[in-house]
């Protein structure tokens, strides 16, 4: 977890074998994951945001530069990035990412250093247009940003948040996969499918 204006979870998906991998979410405190991706000795390879939000990409910037690795997006949550009233740091301390790649629905992300290592992309907007799940089948997890949370769904109140176009997204893409899937989300701890489908419908 770090910390900035909120507590968010940032996550390691790292590769045992090759030490390479892929950061998700880097929300603040750029030198503390940077010294924890160092200590490690890890690769990272992709920077991942899982949408548009400050307190999920506050560090990406610094460490895209330090990590020599790309920042990416889904693009409809590509104008977050550039406009603090989007991002919501407007109203703390404005900052932009200006620079990013984009990735599509149902892409597959995979390591240089291992192919068969590897998220798939699934578009879930609702909390913003843009928001998307990064799921490892091999691993049966998701990490689904502020998709859903252990107590249920995430927040529609920032601009572009849809709530019913959350709860389809949440009822279609996530609760459908395989009930043993660990869901990560950025605020709150791991739940799985089967558990959150018990308190949701």
């Amino acid at each position: 977890m770090v910390q900035d204006v909120f507590a968010e979870y940032t996550y390691f998906y790292i590769d045992a074998h090759t030490k390479s991998g892929f950061l998700i979410d880097p929300g603040a405190q750029a030198g503390l994951i940077y010294d924890t991706i160092r200590r490690n000795g890890w690769t990272i390879e992709k920077i991942l945001l899982t949408h548009g939000h400050f307190d999920h990409m506050g560090a990406a910037e610094v460490l895209r530069e330090k990590l020599a690795a790309p920042i990416y997006v889904y693009p409809d949550d590509a104008p977050y990035l550039t406009d603090p009233y989007l991002n919501l740091s407007g109203s703390y301390r404005p900052f932009t990412v200006p620079h990013y790649e984009e990735l599509l629905d149902g892409e597959t992300i995979r390591l240089k250093a291992n192919s068969g290592f590897y998220l798939k992309v699934i578009h879930t907007p609702g909390h913003t247009p843009g928001s998307v799940t990064y799921y490892s089948p091999e691993e049966r997890a998701a990490f689904v940003g502020d998709l859903l949370y252990q107590h249920g769904p995430g927040l529609t109140n920032f601009p572009g948040g849809d709530r019913r176009t959350l709860e389809s997204s949440i009822v279609n893409k996530i609760l459908t996969l395989t009930p043993d899937t660990v869901l990560l989300s950025g605020h709150s701890s791991p739940i799985t499918v089967e558990r959150e489908r018990q308190l949701l419908l």
